[in-house]
């Protein structure tokens, strides 16, 4: 191994262990932002690229989603934003070991059609995180609940509490 890679692992490694621990969690952190930015901007790569090969989706649900493509096809209507528009972000994410992690946070779903009852639900999902051996985080188990009607006010109170920063205590 040489080159900038070494460099960083050499670094990593000189790192006390809560350092590395901040750092894994807020690489999660970042990596749950950027997964929920590809279904914001509808890209199915970007979104495939961010699911373990094989990952289970609606783990907590009877009938789960098993291996990325089965995810893909799953979400292939929520991804294309056209009868609904999905967006989440983390507010706890934490680590277990140096390739495990797990984050959680709010949900936002909002139907597109005018007349749409309920407009907005409003949800909790929970990922937990892989690290693999290229040294890229993926989702491994995804799960979320149904969610609840909210309104305008409760969007608007979602969409504020997004915090593109990993801040300095959100978990472990």
């Amino acid at each position: 191994m040489k080159g900038p890679t070494f460099v960083v692992l050499l670094g990593l490694a000189t790192l006390p262990a809560s350092a590395q621990a901040v750092d894994r969690r807020c690489a999660v952190w970042q990596r749950e932002l950027s997964f929920a930015h590809a279904v914001q901007v509808h890209d199915a790569d970007a979104f495939g690229a961010h699911v373990e090969a094989d990952a289970v989706f609606a783990a907590n649900s009877p009938q789960p989603q098993r291996g990325r493509q089965a995810v893909l096809a799953h979400w292939r209507g929520l991804i294309a934003g056209k009868e609904v528009r999905l967006a989440w972000y983390p507010t706890q994410v934490v680590t277990g070991g140096a390739d495990l992690a797990l984050s959680s946070g709010p949900y936002l779903v909002e139907a597109l059609q005018a007349d749409a009852r309920p407009r907005y639900t409003l949800g909790h999902f929970a990922t937990v995180w892989h690290r693999g051996r290229d040294g890229v985080w993926r989702a491994l188990f995804d799960s979320g609940d149904e969610g609840q009607p909210t309104n305008e006010a409760g969007a608007a109170a979602f969409r504020h509490g997004r915090q593109a920063a990993c801040p300095a205590s959100s978990g472990g």
